[in-house]
């Protein structure tokens, strides 16, 4: 249990940097989205259960303050978190890089799929993708360059939280 509220203060304070950002970004039209930070770390380290846990609390955050429809974070994410969970044997765990063409891959998918979404329910959808191109681009430099140290954060807090990686992985 401190392992999940742990890893959830640290995807508090993502969600926050990131909304920050964003508003600091607004006048340039300019949106990011680093959805895939918010699920990496937990579904590469934690349990499925615990993982999930973490995952569905920092989903219903971000649908908190987003125009998509309330559910679709915490449903996307948790797709996105089951797909690496059962993929994690196959990808480097350990590595930063790994982690991170991992988070570069995931957020890749996200944003697609959030893309399509909100795209159907615009009224000029083809006006939107050279807008949406430019936010993608944007958003995987943003996830490249912030992921080793939100994944080094991450690591930090469960460590001063006395949280065995034993713990994690049970």
């Amino acid at each position: 249990m401190r392992g999940i509220i742990t890893l959830f203060a640290t995807l508090l304070v993502l969600w926050a940097l990131v909304a920050q950002v964003n508003h600091a970004l607004a006048d340039g039209h300019v949106y990011l989205f680093p959805g895939a930070l918010f699920v990496t770390y937990a579904a590469l380290m934690f349990s499925l259960p615990a993982g999930l846990a973490v995952t569905l609390l920092a989903g219903t955050v971000c649908d908190a303050n987003s125009a998509a429809a309330f559910g679709t974070h915490a449903l996307l994410f948790a797709a996105t978190h089951t797909v690496i969970f059962h993929l994690r044997p196959r990808l480097p765990r350990e590595d930063t890089i790994g982690r991170i063409v991992v988070a570069l891959l995931a957020n890749l998918g996200l944003f697609l799929v959030f893309s399509f979404i909100q795209v159907a329910r615009s009224p000029a959808p083809s006006a939107a993708w050279g807008r949406l191109l430019v936010d993608l681009l944007c958003s995987q430099i943003f996830l490249a360059l912030i992921a080793p140290w939100f994944f080094a954060l991450q690591h930090r807090a469960l460590v001063l939280a006395r949280i065995e990686r034993e713990a994690l992985d049970a």
